[in-house]
Protein backbone atom coordinates (compact mmCIF):
# COMPACT_ATOMS: atom_id res chain seq x y z
CA UNK A 1 0.00 0.00 0.00
CA UNK A 2 1.25 3.62 -1.05
CA UNK A 3 0.09 7.33 -0.83
CA UNK A 4 -1.01 7.28 -4.39
CA UNK A 5 -3.44 4.52 -4.20
CA UNK A 6 -4.99 5.95 -1.08
CA UNK A 7 -5.26 9.63 -2.98
CA UNK A 8 -6.31 8.08 -6.08
CA UNK A 9 -8.81 6.22 -3.43
CA UNK A 10 -10.41 9.02 -1.55
CA UNK A 11 -10.48 11.18 -4.72
CA UNK A 12 -12.61 8.41 -6.09
CA UNK A 13 -14.70 8.14 -2.84
CA UNK A 14 -15.18 12.00 -3.02
CA UNK A 15 -16.39 12.67 -6.82
CA UNK A 16 -17.61 8.68 -7.53
CA UNK A 17 -16.26 9.33 -10.95
CA UNK A 18 -13.07 8.04 -12.07
CA UNK A 19 -12.61 10.49 -14.86
CA UNK A 20 -12.87 13.78 -12.49
CA UNK A 21 -10.96 12.11 -10.01
CA UNK A 22 -8.11 11.45 -12.17
CA UNK A 23 -8.15 15.11 -13.57
CA UNK A 24 -8.28 16.52 -9.89
CA UNK A 25 -4.82 14.44 -8.71
CA UNK A 26 -3.40 14.66 -12.57
CA UNK A 27 -3.33 11.56 -13.62
CA UNK A 28 -4.78 9.53 -16.52
CA UNK A 29 -7.77 7.29 -15.84
CA UNK A 30 -6.60 4.30 -17.00
CA UNK A 31 -3.56 5.11 -14.08
CA UNK A 32 -6.17 5.87 -11.57
CA UNK A 33 -8.08 2.85 -12.12
CA UNK A 34 -4.92 1.13 -11.86
CA UNK A 35 -3.77 2.17 -8.56
CA UNK A 36 -7.88 1.22 -7.15
CA UNK A 37 -6.94 -2.11 -8.83
CA UNK A 38 -4.12 -2.92 -7.35
CA UNK A 39 -5.27 -1.13 -3.88
CA UNK A 40 -8.25 -3.40 -3.82
CA UNK A 41 -5.84 -6.92 -4.54
CA UNK A 42 -3.85 -5.96 -1.87
CA UNK A 43 -6.77 -5.64 0.78
CA UNK A 44 -8.79 -8.74 -0.80
CA UNK A 45 -12.00 -6.88 -0.59
CA UNK A 46 -13.92 -4.84 -3.48
CA UNK A 47 -14.23 -1.06 -2.31
CA UNK A 48 -16.38 0.29 -5.35
CA UNK A 49 -19.24 -1.21 -6.87
CA UNK A 50 -18.37 -0.61 -10.85
CA UNK A 51 -21.19 -0.36 -13.63
CA UNK A 52 -20.26 1.45 -16.97
CA UNK A 53 -22.99 4.30 -15.38
CA UNK A 54 -21.85 4.63 -11.82
CA UNK A 55 -19.18 4.34 -9.57
CA UNK A 56 -20.20 3.29 -5.58
CA UNK A 57 -18.72 2.55 -2.83
CA UNK A 58 -19.33 -1.11 -1.01
CA UNK A 59 -19.24 -1.61 2.47
CA UNK A 60 -15.67 -2.20 2.95
CA UNK A 61 -15.03 1.23 0.79
CA UNK A 62 -16.81 3.14 3.42
CA UNK A 63 -15.31 1.55 6.04
CA UNK A 64 -11.59 1.76 4.30
CA UNK A 65 -12.03 5.70 3.95
CA UNK A 66 -11.73 6.77 7.30
CA UNK A 67 -8.63 4.29 7.79
CA UNK A 68 -7.20 6.15 4.78
CA UNK A 69 -8.00 9.28 5.26
CA UNK A 70 -5.70 8.78 8.93
CA UNK A 71 -3.12 7.76 6.70
CA UNK A 72 -2.81 10.38 4.31
CA UNK A 73 -3.31 12.50 7.77
CA UNK A 74 -0.82 11.41 9.22
CA UNK A 75 1.47 10.89 5.80
CA UNK A 76 1.35 14.83 5.85
CA UNK A 77 1.87 15.18 9.21
CA UNK A 78 5.45 13.35 8.86
CA UNK A 79 6.23 14.95 6.06
CA UNK A 80 5.39 18.64 7.17
CA UNK A 81 7.54 17.59 10.91
CA UNK A 82 10.69 16.31 8.19
CA UNK A 83 10.80 19.04 6.95
CA UNK A 84 10.52 21.62 9.56
CA UNK A 85 13.34 19.66 10.74
CA UNK A 86 15.43 20.02 8.00
CA UNK A 87 15.09 23.38 7.63
CA UNK A 88 16.06 23.92 11.53
CA UNK A 89 18.97 22.14 11.02
CA UNK A 90 22.55 24.43 10.83
CA UNK A 91 23.85 24.44 7.04
CA UNK A 92 27.50 22.80 7.34
CA UNK A 93 30.07 24.12 5.26
CA UNK A 94 33.47 22.25 5.72
CA UNK A 95 36.50 24.44 5.30
CA UNK A 96 39.72 23.29 5.02
CA UNK A 97 42.77 25.57 5.95
CA UNK A 98 46.71 25.12 5.16
CA UNK A 99 47.41 27.27 8.23
CA UNK A 100 46.70 30.62 10.42
CA UNK A 101 46.88 32.33 7.28
CA UNK A 102 43.83 30.27 5.72
CA UNK A 103 41.63 31.25 8.87
CA UNK A 104 42.51 34.98 8.95
CA UNK A 105 41.02 34.98 5.28
CA UNK A 106 37.60 33.43 6.06
CA UNK A 107 37.41 35.35 9.40
CA UNK A 108 35.56 38.25 8.26
CA UNK A 109 33.34 36.46 5.68
CA UNK A 110 32.47 34.24 8.14
CA UNK A 111 31.05 37.13 10.63
CA UNK A 112 29.50 38.83 7.23
CA UNK A 113 27.60 35.39 6.37
CA UNK A 114 26.52 34.15 9.80
CA UNK A 115 24.96 37.60 9.69
CA UNK A 116 23.05 36.51 6.71
CA UNK A 117 22.74 33.15 7.74
CA UNK A 118 22.22 32.40 11.15
CA UNK A 119 21.52 28.87 10.83
CA UNK A 120 25.24 28.50 8.98
CA UNK A 121 27.73 26.44 10.98
CA UNK A 122 31.41 26.49 9.66
CA UNK A 123 33.78 23.34 10.15
CA UNK A 124 37.31 24.57 9.98
CA UNK A 125 39.87 21.96 9.13
CA UNK A 126 43.40 23.37 9.73
CA UNK A 127 46.01 20.33 8.75
CA UNK A 128 48.37 19.16 5.81
CA UNK A 129 47.84 20.41 2.43
CA UNK A 130 47.78 16.52 0.65
CA UNK A 131 44.71 15.67 3.36
CA UNK A 132 42.90 18.34 2.46
CA UNK A 133 42.82 17.09 -0.92
CA UNK A 134 41.67 13.85 0.07
CA UNK A 135 39.11 15.22 2.87
CA UNK A 136 37.89 17.37 -0.65
CA UNK A 137 37.39 14.25 -3.04
CA UNK A 138 35.51 12.39 -0.05
CA UNK A 139 32.99 15.24 0.61
CA UNK A 140 34.07 15.40 4.46
CA UNK A 141 35.32 19.27 3.52
CA UNK A 142 33.52 21.68 0.15
CA UNK A 143 36.29 23.80 -0.16
CA UNK A 144 39.98 24.55 0.56
CA UNK A 145 41.99 27.45 -0.68
CA UNK A 146 45.26 27.24 -2.71
CA UNK A 147 47.34 28.29 -5.80
CA UNK A 148 45.65 27.16 -8.94
CA UNK A 149 49.11 25.14 -10.34
CA UNK A 150 48.89 23.40 -6.89
CA UNK A 151 44.77 22.92 -6.48
CA UNK A 152 42.90 19.28 -7.00
CA UNK A 153 42.47 18.46 -10.31
CA UNK A 154 39.11 16.86 -9.91
CA UNK A 155 38.31 20.38 -8.10
CA UNK A 156 36.25 23.06 -9.75
CA UNK A 157 39.00 26.59 -8.97
CA UNK A 158 37.71 30.00 -8.60
CA UNK A 159 40.36 32.58 -8.10
CA UNK A 160 39.73 34.86 -5.46
CA UNK A 161 43.67 37.35 -6.19
CA UNK A 162 46.41 37.78 -7.96
CA UNK A 163 49.60 37.27 -5.70
CA UNK A 164 52.73 38.81 -6.88
CA UNK A 165 55.77 37.28 -6.14
CA UNK A 166 57.83 39.47 -3.62
CA UNK A 167 60.91 39.10 -1.46
CA UNK A 168 59.95 39.11 2.18
CA UNK A 169 62.63 40.51 4.80
CA UNK A 170 62.71 42.15 8.50
CA UNK A 171 62.83 45.55 8.61
CA UNK A 172 66.83 45.48 9.91
CA UNK A 173 67.79 43.17 6.73
CA UNK A 174 70.59 44.43 4.20
CA UNK A 175 67.76 44.21 1.57
CA UNK A 176 64.96 46.00 3.12
CA UNK A 177 65.97 49.28 1.77
CA UNK A 178 65.78 48.07 -2.02
CA UNK A 179 62.24 49.05 -3.78
CA UNK A 180 62.83 46.32 -6.28
CA UNK A 181 65.08 43.20 -6.62
CA UNK A 182 65.78 40.42 -9.12
CA UNK A 183 65.89 36.63 -9.02
CA UNK A 184 69.93 37.54 -9.63
CA UNK A 185 70.16 39.68 -6.61
CA UNK A 186 68.98 37.40 -4.52
CA UNK A 187 71.67 34.50 -5.24
CA UNK A 188 73.90 35.76 -3.04
CA UNK A 189 71.97 37.54 -0.38
CA UNK A 190 72.54 35.89 2.83
CA UNK A 191 70.65 32.88 4.50
CA UNK A 192 67.22 31.91 2.41
CA UNK A 193 64.37 30.71 4.93
CA UNK A 194 62.03 28.46 3.00
CA UNK A 195 59.64 25.34 3.26
CA UNK A 196 58.63 22.46 0.09
CA UNK A 197 56.03 21.88 -2.19
CA UNK A 198 53.07 21.54 -1.80
CA UNK A 199 52.57 24.71 0.36
CA UNK A 200 55.09 26.38 -1.83
CA UNK A 201 53.21 26.00 -5.75
CA UNK A 202 55.84 24.67 -8.24
CA UNK A 203 56.74 28.29 -10.19
CA UNK A 204 57.21 29.57 -6.82
CA UNK A 205 59.54 26.78 -5.72
CA UNK A 206 61.45 26.54 -9.01
CA UNK A 207 62.22 30.44 -8.48
CA UNK A 208 63.76 29.60 -4.90
CA UNK A 209 65.40 27.15 -6.43
CA UNK A 210 67.44 29.12 -8.55
CA UNK A 211 68.69 31.32 -5.73
CA UNK A 212 69.43 28.63 -3.36
CA UNK A 213 71.14 26.73 -6.32
CA UNK A 214 74.75 26.05 -4.93
CA UNK A 215 74.40 27.69 -1.22
CA UNK A 216 76.05 26.05 1.62
CA UNK A 217 73.72 24.08 4.05
CA UNK A 218 74.07 26.72 7.01
CA UNK A 219 72.99 29.44 4.58
CA UNK A 220 69.30 27.41 4.18
CA UNK A 221 66.50 27.13 6.90
CA UNK A 222 63.64 24.99 6.14
CA UNK A 223 60.15 25.52 7.91
CA UNK A 224 57.45 23.31 8.34
CA UNK A 225 54.97 25.87 7.89
CA UNK A 226 54.05 29.41 6.86
CA UNK A 227 53.60 30.24 10.66
CA UNK A 228 57.26 29.41 11.08
CA UNK A 229 58.97 31.10 7.98
CA UNK A 230 56.91 34.48 8.74
CA UNK A 231 58.24 33.92 12.26
CA UNK A 232 61.89 33.26 11.10
CA UNK A 233 61.77 35.93 8.44
CA UNK A 234 60.16 38.42 10.96
CA UNK A 235 62.85 38.20 13.36
CA UNK A 236 65.40 38.54 11.27
CA UNK A 237 67.15 34.89 10.16
CA UNK A 238 67.26 35.34 6.38
CA UNK A 239 65.07 35.93 3.64
CA UNK A 240 61.99 34.07 1.73
CA UNK A 241 60.41 34.26 -1.89
CA UNK A 242 56.56 34.48 -0.90
CA UNK A 243 53.46 35.37 -2.84
CA UNK A 244 51.99 38.52 -1.30
CA UNK A 245 48.69 38.54 -0.20
CA UNK A 246 48.25 42.78 0.54
CA UNK A 247 45.41 41.58 3.32
CA UNK A 248 47.78 39.34 5.39
CA UNK A 249 50.71 40.40 5.48
CA UNK A 250 52.72 39.81 8.41
CA UNK A 251 53.62 42.52 10.60
CA UNK A 252 57.64 44.26 11.20
CA UNK A 253 58.15 42.38 7.52
CA UNK A 254 59.49 44.40 4.09
CA UNK A 255 57.66 42.74 0.99
CA UNK A 256 59.56 43.80 -2.28
CA UNK A 257 58.39 43.11 -5.68
CA UNK A 258 60.73 40.61 -7.97
CA UNK A 259 61.27 41.94 -11.35
CA UNK A 260 60.17 39.99 -14.36
CA UNK A 261 57.61 37.70 -12.97
CA UNK A 262 54.24 36.46 -13.57
CA UNK A 263 51.55 37.35 -10.08
CA UNK A 264 49.81 33.46 -8.89
CA UNK A 265 46.75 32.72 -9.46
CA UNK A 266 45.42 32.47 -5.31
CA UNK A 267 41.87 30.92 -5.47
CA UNK A 268 39.16 28.45 -3.28
CA UNK A 269 39.47 24.27 -4.85
CA UNK A 270 35.92 22.75 -4.76
CA UNK A 271 33.86 20.04 -5.76
CA UNK A 272 29.82 21.29 -7.08
CA UNK A 273 27.52 19.79 -5.43
CA UNK A 274 23.91 20.50 -3.14
CA UNK A 275 26.62 22.73 -1.40
CA UNK A 276 27.05 25.03 -4.28
CA UNK A 277 24.59 27.84 -3.85
CA UNK A 278 25.96 28.54 -0.27
CA UNK A 279 29.41 28.03 -1.28
CA UNK A 280 29.08 30.64 -4.14
CA UNK A 281 27.75 33.20 -1.59
CA UNK A 282 30.50 32.61 0.31
CA UNK A 283 33.26 32.72 -1.69
CA UNK A 284 31.05 36.13 -3.01
CA UNK A 285 32.07 37.28 0.64
CA UNK A 286 35.53 36.26 0.66
CA UNK A 287 35.80 38.02 -2.17
CA UNK A 288 34.55 41.44 -1.56
CA UNK A 289 36.84 41.25 2.40
CA UNK A 290 39.90 40.81 -0.34
CA UNK A 291 38.64 43.77 -2.50
CA UNK A 292 37.16 46.10 -0.68
CA UNK A 293 37.27 49.07 -2.68
CA UNK A 294 36.07 46.94 -5.48
CA UNK A 295 33.13 45.71 -3.55
CA UNK A 296 32.10 49.39 -2.83
CA UNK A 297 31.98 50.30 -6.21
CA UNK A 298 29.69 47.56 -6.88
CA UNK A 299 27.36 48.41 -3.70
Amino acid sequence: MNTTQLECFMAVANFLNFSRAAESLRLTQPAVSHQISTLENEMGVRLFHRTSKSVRLTQEGYVFTQYAGEMLKLTRTARSRLQESRRSQPMRLGIGCRSTFDLGLVQRPLELFRQEQPNLLPILRIIPFDSLENLLEDGEIQLMFAFQESAPKKAQYRELARCPVVCACAAGHPLAARSMLSVQDLKAAGRVVTFHPPVYPPSLFHIQSQIIAGQMPDQLFFCDNLEVLNTMVAAGFGFAIVADFPHMRHPGVRYIPLTGLEPLSFGAAYMRGDSYPILRRFLELVEDCIHPDEAMQQA
